[in-house]
């Protein structure tokens, strides 16, 4: 199967998280320069405890203005697409409740709050980092401990590892060109 066919059976089905690390380890790396302009995310389900949790919360994807400005989370709101800082998303209490959260469908709860977090400051920057063996594009939190990185698929396609300490296993997700 080709790696594109992979990744979106992979989006609708899920997966195991070995097979996801598989198919990324398949992938060339990609450059931060091929990284750059608005991305559209979805959710590589592998059993991971974050799984849902961006869906949940309205998360559409990425912005890459430069290697310098980068914008890690951009949520659908009431009135369109906004950055948060994710400085201000207590991550570790959103592990824990993430099960909960998800049960009792508080995605509009979530959203509602979310607002709060508007920014329009970037908070990450893109850098070539070595992950498993690659040096390729990866994309470094300003404030929280998260390296997101990433292979290439196809031109407009990137596969997504959120390294995030005190996580087992990297989170999964796919980026998908919007540009």
């Amino acid at each position: 199967m080709d790696p594109v066919t992979a990744l979106r059976t992979m989006e609708r089905q899920g997966t195991s998280t070995a097979d996801a690390l598989a198919l990324f380890d398949s992938l060339p790396p990609v450059q931060v320069d091929q990284m750059l302009g608005n991305w559209h995310g979805a959710e590589v389900a592998t059993g991971s405890p974050l799984d849902g949790v961006l869906e949940l919360s309205g998360w559409h994807g990425k912005r890459y203005h430069s290697a310098e400005d980068a914008h890690p989370l951009v949520m659908e709101g009431r009135r369109g697409l906004f950055a948060i800082n994710p400085a201000l998303v207590p991550m570790g209490p959103a592990m824990r409740t993430a099960p909960l959260l998800l049960r009792l469908k508080l995605g509009g709860v979530v959203r509602a709050l979310l607002p709060l977090a508007k920014t329009g400051k970037p908070a990450a920057r893109l850098r070539m980092v070595e992950y498993r063996g690659v040096v390729s594009g990866t994309m470094v939190y300003d404030a929280l401990p998260v390296n997101d990185h990433f292979r290439r698929v196809d031109e407009d396609t990137l596969f997504g590892a959120m390294d995030l300490r005190g996580l087992d296993s990297p989170f999964m997700f796919t980026l998908h060109r919007e540009d």
